[in-house]
């Protein structure tokens, strides 16, 4: 075990980050994200954008699935309803950015909590299927309704910040990471609550909670609000890096996308669902990348979607067969072996 990390006080012991060693890398991370902008090109910038926003988003599918043990298909569908809420109140109240991201992840969590209402009387499969049907009545209502602008969708101006347009990745960067880690910080503080636990109580053993006084359907539908404010907010903020909503953007493969991120990077864990949502967004690049250095690139570059599907399908059964516990369980195995090295166990 670590020295030097001895807790006189239980605030010392609930601390977020309780050694100096953690204090220092976040100081290093911190001026990584700063400096990344300065030395990155545009591509780079946009992949660091789209992370960001990925991050957050499965991250509020974390707090559902991983911590309250409730899973979701609709994850990318409260994302549609969070960044057409945006594009709407732009176009026609042009209002403040921060006010449209707060009523994108309002309206995504009023969603959130109608869809989370079967959740006490139904769960497993019966829940994804409930989530996977209000996935397809939000497409409906994207493609078919006059106000989303139909199969067309909605265009955005870019947004602006004291009167400076955000219309490159380099100042959309400004915006997306600070919300993602403001997002990242506030799950990390939730579960050093009352009701962070009651979420990790309610997925060990649902009635063992309701035994001890927590209320089942009360918790459960802020799981799901909390989720699904998550996933307004990132859709708001796709909305605005794209500048364009349609109904295709939002297809049930993204919901597959954010739950293969949550296995990957490790169900209930905020690491987990930095390293899954980076490592899946990372995945199409790669290929894209190992097929445009095999002949006949032209028309390999047509099979990654496709492929991308495979791939995803074949990560999660991977990881839930070799390690359940993803990409946050290896990462505290190197951890731990660095703070024995060179001694063993």
């Amino acid at each position: 075990m670590r020295i030097g990390t001895f807790k006189q006080s239980y605030v010392a012991d609930a601390a977020l980050f309780d050694s100096r060693t953690q204090h220092v890398w976040l100081a290093i991370a911190g001026l990584l994200l700063i400096l990344f902008p300065f030395t990155a090109n545009e591509y780079w910038l946009y992949l660091g954008c789209l992370v960001a926003i990925n991050i957050a988003s499965t991250t509020g599918l974390n707090i559902l699935t991983g911590y309250t043990g409730l899973i979701s298909l609709g994850q990318a569908a409260f994302m549609g309803l969070g960044a057409y809420t945006v594009a709407l109140l732009q176009l026609h109240f042009n209002l403040p950015l921060v006010l449209n991201l707060l009523a994108a992840g309002a309206v995504a969590m009023a969603g959130g909590i109608l869809v989370g209402i079967p959740s006490l009387r139904v769960k497993g499969l019966y829940l994804a299927i409930v989530t996977l049907a209000a996935s397809f009545i939000a497409q409906f209502i994207f493609a078919n309704f006059e106000f989303t602008g139909g199969t067309a969708g909605i265009t955005m101006q870019p947004a602006q910040v004291l009167g400076v347009p955000l219309d490159t990745s380099f100042r959309l960067y400004w915006l997306i990471v600070p919300v993602t880690l403001l997002m990242l910080l506030g799950a990390a503080n939730l579960f050093r609550t009352r009701i962070g636990r009651a979420f990790i109580a309610i997925r060990d053993r649902d009635i063992s909670a309701e035994v001890l006084g927590i209320p089942l359907l009360r918790y459960k539908l802020l799981s799901f609000g909390l989720s699904s404010f998550y996933a307004g907010v990132a859709g708001g903020l796709f909305a605005y890096f794209y500048r364009v909503v349609t109904p295709e953007s939002f297809p049930l493969t993204m919901s597959i996308f954010f739950l293969a991120a949550v296995i990957v990077g490790g169900m209930g864990s905020i690491l987990g669902g930095i390293l899954g949502a980076a490592f899946m967004t990372m995945v199409p690049e790669v290929l894209r990348l190992v097929f445009g250095l095999l002949p006949g690139a032209a028309d390999l570059i047509s099979l990654i979607s496709p492929i991308r599907l495979v791939l995803f399908g074949t990560l999660i059964v991977g990881f839930l067969i070799f390690e359940p516990l993803g990409l946050a369980e290896l990462w505290r195995r190197t951890r731990r072996f660095f703070h024995l090295w060179p001694f063993r166990n």
